[in-house]
């Protein structure tokens, strides 16, 4: 199958930048990103590219990796010792999830075709230089889900490739931080039962989000029916070369490869934010 029978070309002509139609979509996503952070292009995946990335993502779910611990707080990350109990960094939520990596959507798959498509590319911005979680597939089984996080990178496209039965809801906080402002109140706010800012988004399958999740909080509820919940998630950065923080990678991922050992301390950022 040909990238173009992946995608709904015809309605979603991303292949024909000088078209009026390209120009339209591009706006429409702009406006969306620009309101609150998110917005959606409902059934871009044909109904046969769904069916076949579908396939792949449930061929692999055996090899997903689950994490041993199962909490940590919304940076995905150790708490902090110098900081109050109720502190954000110190408050721990549920992570049941699992993630089918990058390595296992190798050359030659469907995920792999579409994330490297150069109109793809040209639509959106720098490619994700992580090799471990650039491109995954988000896998909530019954009764798991992903809790309140904030993303490494700033940007992710996402297809939903099959929705949960029951649960399984998309829940995020516009802007709830910015570059050089962590908003710890606000976030605590959050954490503490407020959803006065908490806003559901209801996908369907084959529809494309995009997400500015490094400012935005975000979480996936759990997963209350009785399939399988599937996200192939593709990341994506302002500034090239931008790649996770080791000891994040490993937790989620259960693996690290040779370009996170060798750029700890050299990573390239466009903020200091907690990861």
């Amino acid at each position: 199958m040909k990238v173009g029978e992946i995608i709904d070309l015809k309605t979603y002509p991303i292949d024909q930048p000088q078209s009026s139609q390209y120009r339209e979509i591009v706006n429409s996503i702009k406006g969306g990103l620009d309101e609150d952070g998110c917005a959606v292009l409902s059934n871009f995946l044909s109904d046969s590219g769904l069916d076949a990335l579908v396939s792949e993502a449930d061929a692999r779910k055996s090899k997903a990796y689950y994490a041993e611990s199962k909490l940590c707080n919304i940076y995905l990350a150790e708490g902090n010792r110098n900081k109050a109990d109720d502190h954000p960094q110190n408050i721990f939520m549920e992570r049941s999830n699992g993630f089918i990596t990058a390595d296992l959507l190798g050359k030659g798959t469907y995920a792999h075709t579409l994330y490297y498509w150069k109109p793809l590319r040209d639509f959106l911005v720098h490619i994700y230089a992580d090799p471990v979680s650039n491109m995954i597939v988000n896998l909530c089984k019954p009764q798991q889900t992903f809790n309140w996080h904030f993303d490494t990178n700033e940007f992710t496209i996402t297809f939903l490739l099959q929705g949960a039965q029951s649960g399984g809801h998309f829940e995020y906080v516009p802007d709830l931080r910015t570059r050089s402002d962590e908003c710890f109140d606000e976030v605590k706010k959050v954490l503490g039962g407020d959803r006065s800012r908490v806003k559901r988004l209801k996908l369907r399958e084959g529809d494309l989000q995009f997400f500015l999740g490094r400012f935005s909080l975000h979480r996936v509820t759990h997963n209350t029916g009785d399939t399988d919940r599937l996200l192939l998630i593709q990341s994506f950065t302002e500034q090239p070369g931008i790649i996770g923080n080791p000891q994040r990678v490993k937790d989620l991922y259960g693996k690290v490869t040779e370009a996170h050992k060798d750029r700890i301390d050299e990573r390239v950022r466009t903020d200091s934010l907690l990861d």
